[in-house]
């Protein structure tokens, strides 16, 4: 089975570190590639690479953040089936409802444990290898807390 392609944009370093572990622990076949920033996340995006099937993108970054970079990926046709989750330690019904509007297509608050980091990573990924799979698969914005 083809890998399923994950790109991660977060500034945190440990933070990335922490989610990079819990994607290690999934029983799937993936390649996994990170960014610090926004910025770097775009420039991954144009880089003559095949593009990812999902990126894990926090809300809060300095240079270009997750309300940015959604905006900018959602404006270029060749990016439309990516599908991207934003993730913040916070949790706010209008700030999701607004990435919702524009685009996103899960939104998961960041858990304090890694057990509940590798629950709601195992099921973020098994939705997108879901739609991937089969594409008459309604996708549907997802919240994860």
């Amino acid at each position: 089975m083809e890998p399923i392609r994950i790109f991660i944009a977060d500034d945190d370093r440990d933070d990335r570190e922490i989610f990079l572990e819990g994607l290690e622990k999934l029983p799937m076949n993936k390649l996994v590639s990170q960014f610090d920033n926004g910025v770097e996340l775009m420039k991954g995006l144009y880089a003559n690479n095949p593009l990812p099937d999902a990126i894990y993108l926090d809300l809060y970054m300095p240079l270009q953040n997750g309300f940015e970079c959604l905006t900018d990926i959602r404006e270029v046709p060749e990016f439309s089936e990516i599908k991207i989750i934003i993730y913040s330690t916070t949790y706010n019904n209008s700030i999701v409802d607004l990435l919702k509007e524009n685009g996103a297509n899960q939104y998961i608050q960041k858990p304090i444990s890694f057990s509940h980091l590798k629950t709601l990573l195992n099921k973020s990924v098994k939705s997108i290898m879901d739609t991937k799979s089969d594409p008459s698969i309604q996708d549907q914005f997802v919240v994860m807390l």
